[in-house]
């Protein structure tokens, strides 16, 4: 991977990213709860658009990977506000979203913020909502009291450590919801899901198909799929709805 650049937003945090000129709309990867922007998945998606010479861009939200701040000290309204700046001051023209996880929830975000520019998205076991829709609903009566109580608690986390989960972070999630209605989205989307998720459940796709507007939604269901859909076939996959979504769109 080349060297990062630096943009700082403005809290004054200064965040990682690396962006590849090219040709045509930019893809935007936007990666996952405590994932960042050498993950599998982005790694392919740069290698695929430096292959083709096509625009592309992914970085660190703040409290992740190489940017600045604390995880724990941040949320999902911060990091909207980090994707916002990395479309309005580093990408040009009009862009394709590409967000894995909790980065399908920004994706959203962040194309009903700029529904003149976005071409195009992709979720990869996306995850919008999934503090209404799976941290709370899995939190016993104890973790409440906890919560409620200390405003912290460290939930479990397949892939490391505990994950700190903060009353302040659950309130600023819970205002930006977006499944409780339609979404005005309108252009070509495709859903990766994998039927073996054991973070966000595979029917998340579905429900979500249901509120887009878009006339020009796919769900693809990978049986044999985990969350993290970054097995050579699932990245083939994951290029085969990048071109999906680039020939709906004309582009």
């Amino acid at each position: 991977m080349s060297e990062v650049d630096y943009l700082k937003v403005g809290a004054g945090y200064r965040l990682a990213f690396e962006r590849i000129p090219g040709d045509g709309p930019t893809l935007v990867f936007l990666s996952g709860l405590r994932s960042d922007l050498t993950g599998s998945k982005a790694s392919h998606l740069a290698d695929l658009c430096r292959s083709r010479g096509q625009n592309f861009l992914r970085f660190d939200y703040r409290g992740h990977g190489r940017s600045e701040g604390l995880f724990e000290e941040h949320g999902i309204g911060d990091w909207h506000a980090d994707t916002m700046a990395m479309l309005e001051q580093v990408v040009d023209g009009p862009f394709i979203l590409v967000g894995s996880s909790m980065g399908g929830w920004q994706a959203l975000l962040a194309g009903l913020r700029l529904p003149q520019r976005i071409r195009g998205l992709i979720g990869i076991a996306a995850a919008p909502d999934f503090t209404a829709r799976v941290v709370e609903p899995a939190l016993d009566a104890e973790a409440r009291a906890t919560l409620a109580r200390d405003g912290k608690l460290l939930v479990p986390n397949p892939y490391g450590e505990p994950l700190p989960l903060t009353a302040g972070f659950m309130r600023d999630a819970a205002r930006h919801l977006v499944m409780q209605d339609s979404i005005a989205i309108r252009c070509p989307v495709h859903l990766l899901h994998g039927q073996e998720d054991r973070e966000v459940p595979w029917s998340t796709a579905l429900e979500l198909a249901s509120c887009l507007e878009s006339r020009a939604v796919t769900v693809e269901l990978v049986k044999d799929g985990d969350h993290r859909l970054s097995r050579p076939d699932d990245l083939y996959r994951l290029e085969q709805a990048v071109d999906r979504v680039m020939q709906q769109a004309d582009l």
